[in-house]
């Protein structure tokens, strides 16, 4: 393997196996909110020694490797080719870092080496640094991925940030303990269908801990995240205080007509890495 392809393979391989100090600093909080002694503490707790030992032995966080999206820095396209991603995929693959994990969505057979037309997914992106930037996203947090057109009646949502509001809240209330919870929402305001799911599922490269930088984004970020964690859902559906870890929220422009809500589910292996290119 060439030098590029080799860093690229221990992304991977770091990002499978590794759960990010935000992420899990952010479920040993949610752990210090439950009850000892309930069966809510008990999947935490679990849950934290999966991290621990993944991350000791090398092994995949969560044996759903999940859909690979990589964002890398347009200033790399040159040298960060899909040729060369595609070939630290296919290498990870043999080694085990990800299980075979893409079908031919026709026949259903198995991809084995993980790499054919559209996979994995990769972005170029606009950056003031240099980076490549990878989230493994799983199938069962992807199914509860959701997108609205609003205004819907049926939410009482209309096209302002309460009927956002209100759409993000119906997603957390479909999603349940589904998609293993407790999980983090990425929120794109605006786009057309194709921009909103990627403007969303880019939000999720956001640190947990991080301030939105437009006020009015940053308030309802801790609105809903407060409300959604007033439900009652909890960890895997088992109630309890903590259904999100975070919710992260963009927006990207509209034509008049289309007022699309899109929220990106990401579970609690918050599988996301960046490494800044030099």
């Amino acid at each position: 393997m060439t030098k590029t392809v080799t860093r690229l393979a221990e992304l991977i391989h770091e990002t499978s196996s590794s759960l990010p100090d935000d992420a899990e600093k952010a479920l040993r909080a949610a752990l210090r909110r439950e009850a000892k002694g309930s069966s809510v503490r008990l999947v935490l707790e679990t849950i934290l020694k999966n991290v621990a030992l993944a991350r000791t032995a090398g092994t995949p966080v969560c044996q759903d490797t999940g859909t690979l999206t990589f964002f890398v820095s347009e200033n790399l396209r040159r040298t960060v080719t899909p040729e060369r991603i595609a070939a630290a995929v296919a290498a990870a693959t043999e080694k085990g870092w990800l299980r075979r994990n893409t079908n031919d969505a026709v026949t259903g057979k198995s991809i084995d080496s993980n790499v054919c037309p559209g996979a994995p997914v990769i972005h170029y992106t606009l950056d003031s640094e240099s980076k490549v930037r990878l989230i493994m996203k799983g199938g069962g947090s992807e199914n509860m991925s959701m997108q609205f057109s609003l205004p819907d009646a049926s939410l009482g949502a209309g096209r302002d940030l309460e009927g956002v509001r209100r759409a993000v809240l119906a997603a957390v209330q479909h999603a349940q303990g589904y998609g293993c919870a407790p999980g983090i929402l990425g929120v794109c305001i605006g786009g057309d269908r194709a921009a909103g799911f990627e403007e969303a599922k880019h939000q999720l490269l956001r640190n947990l801990a991080d301030t939105n930088p437009v006020p009015a984004l940053a308030k309802l970020e801790r609105r809903i995240l407060c409300e959604a964690n007033s439900l009652g859902i909890g960890p895997m559906g088992l109630g309890g205080k903590t259904t999100l870890l975070a919710v992260k929220i963009g927006a990207r422009p509209r034509v008049p007509a289309s007022f699309f809500v899109t929220v990106a589910y990401l579970c609690w292996a918050a599988r996301r890495r960046e490494i800044v290119w030099e």
